[in-house]
């Protein structure tokens, strides 16, 4: 117990005492990421508060795991500091979808073929237990793609990202601990993350002086993923302390708003005939915003969603894996609907000339633009 804590708040010192100085750099270099009619935000603020969140994370979890005694983490660590570079690189010039996808293909098979994390069951979910190679590995790449993306498009409001990011490493931080001494190595990882987020956060939310970016969103995912692999396999196995059932299913809850907004946006976007990465306001957030709803509001309805689902998931894993995770779908997608349904209140757009032309960020060499203090038009809310 001593280590977590010490765990976390050394990440979260170094955290907070990196995310000013990111600040102070943005402002002098002029690297800031520039509202327009897609985004929320009604002025030039610096996206690269991923580079504090990856220095506490990172350090930290150097300094309290032990790579002798674990030595798959040295290529999650490997694997984060791939994807961080990945994120960096979008947040300051724009990366094409493909080239991101084929960096996020990379840092999963870092994960999966020399980190040793794959889905090998699913655990009596539709009355399926092991899994061949030639489904297991196909799916663990799905799996971590979707999560890691999940994470990066959540993050789309003051604090959201960084608040569902608290709740689901503080969980499975939490199962790890209770799991026995075998696994505080991932308890370690966890709270090194969470940590990190919670001094993040004081800079976050609403209203917002910095944005995590790609580099923090995408590091965000890739961590979670590996914690909800791991978590599935332990929970529902006999090595642990801590034995939970319908394993598959209380997973699923843990990272249940961002993997659900994301499945849904995705199946929506296809459905049409388009990119599942194609640009929309159709996420969660989005949905909330257009209500009537503030920032902070948005955040803490998400939040407070999430942690109940799951609660729920936890006291109902007695109705195994299937028809809880059928009954947690339904549920979200009766909410949706009521959101959809929900007669929309007007909003007052005001937008500049300057910010008239939709930013093409395909065509464009740069995604943050070199500003010295010049107010910034109000953009689409």
């Amino acid at each position: 117990m001593m280590n977590l804590l010490l765990t976390t708040a050394l990440s979260f010192i170094i955290t907070i005492l990196a995310v000013p100085a990111v600040i102070r750099v943005a402002d002098e270099k002029g690297l800031f990421d520039v509202p327009d009619s897609r985004k929320l935000h009604t002025k030039a603020i610096a996206s690269l508060g991923g580079v504090g969140i990856f220095i506490g994370f990172f350090l930290s979890a150097l300094l309290k795991i032990s790579l002798h005694d674990n030595p798959e983490f040295q290529y999650f660590l490997a694997a984060a500091l791939l994807t961080f570079f990945l994120g960096i690189k979008d947040d300051i010039l724009v990366l094409s979808a493909s080239k991101k996808f084929l960096g996020q293909l990379a840092a999963a098979a870092i994960v999966i073929h020399l980190g040793g994390i794959h889905i090998d069951s699913m655990h009596g979910f539709l009355g399926i237990e092991k899994l061949d190679s030639t489904i297991s590995y196909p799916l663990t790449y799905i799996t971590i793609i979707v999560i890691v993306n999940a994470f990066n498009l959540i993050d789309g409001v003051d604090g959201l990202a960084g608040s569902l990011g608290i709740l689901t490493t503080a969980v499975f931080g939490t199962y790890f601990m209770m799991a026995g001494p075998a696994f505080a190595a991932y308890a370690s990882l966890s709270f090194a993350l969470t940590g990190a987020l919670c001094a993040f956060l004081v800079f976050n939310y609403h209203p917002a002086k910095i944005f995590m970016g790609d580099s923090g969103s995408l590091l965000l995912g890739l961590v979670n993923a590996i914690l909800v692999i791991k978590f599935i396999a332990v929970a529902d196995g006999t090595n642990g302390a801590f034995p939970i059932t319908s394993s598959v299913a209380i997973g699923f809850s843990i990272l249940l708003v961002p993997l659900l907004d994301t499945l849904r946006v995705f199946s929506v976007r296809i459905a049409k005939g388009r990119s599942p990465f194609s640009a929309d306001r159709n996420h969660i957030h989005h949905l909330l915003l257009d209500r009537g709803l503030n920032h902070s509001q948005v955040t803490h309805v998400c939040l407070v969603m999430n942690a109940a689902f799951i609660v729920l998931a936890y006291f109902s894993r007695t109705i195994g894996s299937t028809l809880l995770l059928s009954s947690m779908f339904a549920t979200s997608f009766v909410l949706i609907g009521f959101l959809k349904w929900w007669r929309r209140r007007p909003l007052l757009t005001i937008a500049s000339s300057a910010f008239q032309k939709k930013e093409d960020h395909s065509n464009g060499s740069t995604k943050v633009v070199a500003m010295k203090n010049e107010g910034v038009a109000m953009a689409e809310q």
